[in-house]
Order: C-alpha cells, then sequence, then structure tokens
C-alpha cells in the first residue's frame, strides 16, 4: 500500500514537473520546482556565508586568544575551521533528496532535516535552529548599539581626553536598530538579498581590517603587550577557577565564530540550478571558510600580540584604541551597517515559518467559513 502511494506521488512530481518545463519552454523564468529562477553562483553565496560569520565576534578574538595562548588559540581556531568546512559540505549534499543532484529540493534547513531524519528531529532541529537564529539577532541588536554609544564615546575622548567619563546608555539605539531592522526587513525577497550581502560583507571586511591595521601598526612600533604559549597566568589577579572559564568561554566564542550551518540550506536554495548546486556551494563554502579563517587568525593574532594577555573584549568598542578617533568612528559605523544585513541574512528565511504559522492560529480560532 505505502508503495503504491509512493509510486503515485513520483506520477504527480513528474508531472508537475513536465508542466513547469512546458511553461519554460514558452518562455517563463521558473526553476524545476515552479519557482522564479534563481540566479545566484558561488560569490554570491560566499558573500551570504561570510556577511552571516564575520561579524563583529572577529575583534574579540584577540581576547580569546590571551585566555588560551599561542599553541591552543591557533589550534582550536583552525580546528574549527576545518570541523566546519567538512561538515558544511555534508550539509551542501542534503540540499536536494534523495538524490544530491536531481532529487526534491529542501527549501530550508528544516526541510532537509524532515527528508533526511524524519519528523520527530524536524521539530527538534527547528526549535533549536528558532533558538539559535533569535539569540543570534538579539547579538547583532546589542552589538550595533554598542558600536553606536562607541562611535559617541569616541568623539568624547577625543575632545575631553582619554581619562573624561565618557559613558551612555545604550537602551534608545538598542530601539533604533530594532526600527530600523523593521524597514529594512520589508524587503520581500530572500533572492534579491545579494545587494545587501555584498555591502554587508565589505564592510566586515572594512573594520575587520581596521581593526588589524591598528593592531599591526602597534606590534611593529615596538609597543606590543606581553604574550605566552598559554595565555593568561594564574595568580593574584586570576584564579585557577577564573582561567577554566575563561579558557571554555574562550573556545566557545571561536566555534561560534565559525558556524553558519542552520542558514546553509537557505543560501543554497539562492543558487542557480546549473551546474549543480551542491557542487556550487562547496566552493562557497571554501572560499568563505578561507577568508573567515584568514581574517580570524589575523586579527585574533596580531590583536593579542598588541594587547598581550590585557587585550580587551573588542578592539573597537572596548577602547584598545583612542587615536585616529575618525578611523575608530568608521570602524564602528561599519560595524552598525554590517550587523543591520547580518540580521536580515540570518533571519530572513525564518519569517515565512513564523507567518505560516500565524496564519493557521488565525484560522483554527476563526473557524470555517460559513459563506464556502
Amino acid at each position: 500500500m505505502r508503495g503504491s502511494v509512493m509510486d503515485q506521488e513520483f506520477q504527480v512530481q513528474e508531472i508537475c514537473e513536465s508542466i513547469i518545463v512546458t511553461c519554460n519552454d514558452a518562455g517563463e523564468e521558473l526553476d524545476d520546482d515552479g519557482k522564479p529562477r534563481r540566479t545566484g553562483n558561488k560569490w554570491t553565496a560566499s558573500a551570504h556565508i561570510i556577511t552571516a560569520i564575520i561579524g563583529s565576534g572577529v575583534l574579540s578574538l584577540a581576547w580569546s586568544m590571551a585566555q588560551l595562548g599561542w599553541i591552543i588559540g591557533v589550534g582550536t581556531l583552525l580546528s574549527f575551521s576545518c570541523i566546519t568546512y567538512y561538515t558544511s559540505a555534508l550539509l551542501a549534499d542534503c540540499y536536494r533528496c534523495p538524490n544530491s543532484l536531481t532529487g526534491k529540493r529542501n527549501y530550508t534547513y528544516k526541510d532537509s532535516v524532515r527528508s533526511y531524519l524524519g519528523e520527530n528531529m524536524h521539530k527538534a532541529c527547528g526549535f533549536v535552529q528558532c533558538i539559535f537564529l533569535s539569540g543570534s539577532t538579539i547579538g547583532y541588536t546589542i552589538t550595533a548599539s554598542i558600536s553606536m554609544v562607541a562611535i559617541r564615546e569616541s568623539n568624547c575622548y577625543h575632545k575631553q581626553g582619554h581619562e573624561a567619563s565618557c559613558k551612555y546608555s545604550s537602551n534608545w539605539y538598542i530601539l533604533g536598530v530594532g526600527i530600523a531592522e523593521i524597514f529594512v526587513s520589508q524587503i520581500p525577497n530572500f533572492h534579491k538579498l545579494s545587494w545587501l550581502s555584498m555591502v554587508a560583507a565589505l564592510m566586515s571586511f572594512t573594520y575587520a581590517s581596521i581593526g588589524l591595521a591598528l593592531a599591526f601598526t602597534k606590534v611593529i612600533s615596538g609597543e606590543g603587550g606581553r604574550t605566552s604559549l598559554t595565555g593568561t597566568e594564574i595568580g593574584l589577579d586570576l584564579t585557577k577557577t577564573d582561567k577554566i572559564w575563561s579558557m571554555f568561554r574562550a573556545i566557545g566564542d571561536m566555534a561560534f565564530a565559525c558556524a553558519y550551518s542552520p542558514i546553509l540550506i537557505e543560501i543554497q536554495d539562492t543558487l542557480r540550478s546549473s551546474p549543480p548546486e551542491n557542487k556550487v556551494m562547496k566552493k562557497a563554502n571554501g572560499i568563505a571558510v578561507l577568508t573567515s579563517t584568514s581574517f580570524y587568525l589575523m586579527c585574533g593574532c596580531f590583536g593579542y600580540a598588541a594587547f598581550g594577555n590585557n587585550a580587551p573584549g573588542n578592539l573597537l568598542t572596548g577602547f584598545g584604541f583612542y587615536e585616529p578617533f575618525w578611523l575608530i568612528d568608521l570602524a564602528n559605523l561599519c560595524i552598525v551597517v554590517h550587523l543591520l544585513g547580518a540580521y536580515q541574512i540570518s533571519f530572513d528565511r525564518y519569517y515565512p515559518s513564523l507567518y505560516s504559522a500565524q496564519s493557521r492560529h488565525g484560522s483554527e480560532q476563526s473557524g470555517p467559513n460559513p459563506n464556502l
């Protein structure tokens, strides 16, 4: 019985595909699933990935390196990058099911989980994904507001001196960022966000490069801090318990900085059908992981070399640097623009799920339409 039902489903799918092909022959720009033709390539996909993973957290890697030291710090970062590339390559083959080249498309991460692992795992992973994305977007909002406050504080320090009390609340800035996200979220189609990813990726390169350049300048000027192979040392100011806690936190920061699996399938769904999406996505993964790892290593290592074991939590907002103030302002402005884009890239494909759930809830509340 189950086999006959599956045969009927495959027949229906073949009929739908033949209709779609006929429509394409008639000149309509549709893909094999009847949706508007996708136009993404490895460069747009890698831009989406870079936008999502190279966040302002790259500026805190100097602190992570200070907790772990040269050996464990560099080794941990390289290990997580390799794990990320390997797992993302596996996940790229899950975009279509059951065949990775000709199978049915999975439009979201949750769809892929359902196709391969079943309904129960679909619900469990969907719940975890929702928490992950919600936490990420909240972090984006708070971090963007901190960078906006940092611009105001940088100007204050420049005018009144580095010893001045320049502390401001970020509450109104958080509200402003949230309102801005509401307007940006009105972009109707994830496939139309390529330009936003390009801009956001450019911003991430800009502020990361500024942080890297300032740290490099500090190192070559001979003002670098004291470093060690094992990082911060246990003593009067650091207990053994605090050291262990800081190490685990640093490892978690590095792992989080490399992860983007919850949005990989959504990004892959923007790619054109030919060449095969999984092969293009693997190339995009390689470009993005290589680029992000290079920036992570440079920012983390040069930041650690510049400040030593006293590295701040953020090179640009923790005021490891005060001058040139206009360059600090520019870098923080780039962080704000980048996080506005990263918010949308990370959460845009989750909006349809929320809308459909709200629609189902509304239909259940209103009941059947008596006029039908």
